[in-house]
């Protein structure tokens, strides 16, 4: 008989996650919110590839935490640049066409 030990589950990632879902959701920011050019290149190389991303994988090749990263995908998609689609459990995150101009544009050396 093999013994299914349970998965340890750390709260904080929990509430981080759920802080990060709810932000995406509600689409609202602090008034104050300014994005950071590293994390908007790293989001944007990342997202030219034109393959809609899933929050985590998103999260994991940009090397950003999810709320981070949830209120820059909110300011991106405040500016017309990232449509995101929430489909339980997961939100996928796309460029649109104003999105992948923006990005080309930002990206040139």
């Amino acid at each position: 008989m093999h013994s299914i030990q349970s998965c340890p589950i750390d709260m904080s990632d929990v509430l981080t996650m759920r802080k990060s879902l709810d932000i995406v959701r509600n689409k609202k920011l602090e008034s104050n919110f300014v994005p950071s050019i590293k994390t908007l290149t790293g989001i944007f190389k990342i997202m030219m590839s034109n393959v809609p991303k899933y929050k985590t994988s998103l999260s994991i090749d940009a090397n950003i935490d999810y709320t981070r990263l949830a209120k820059h995908i909110v300011w991106l998609e405040i500016k017309g640049l990232i449509e995101s689609e929430i489909k339980k459990p997961a939100i996928n995150f796309s460029l649109t066409e104003k999105g992948k101009e923006f990005a080309a544009v930002f990206l040139e050396d």
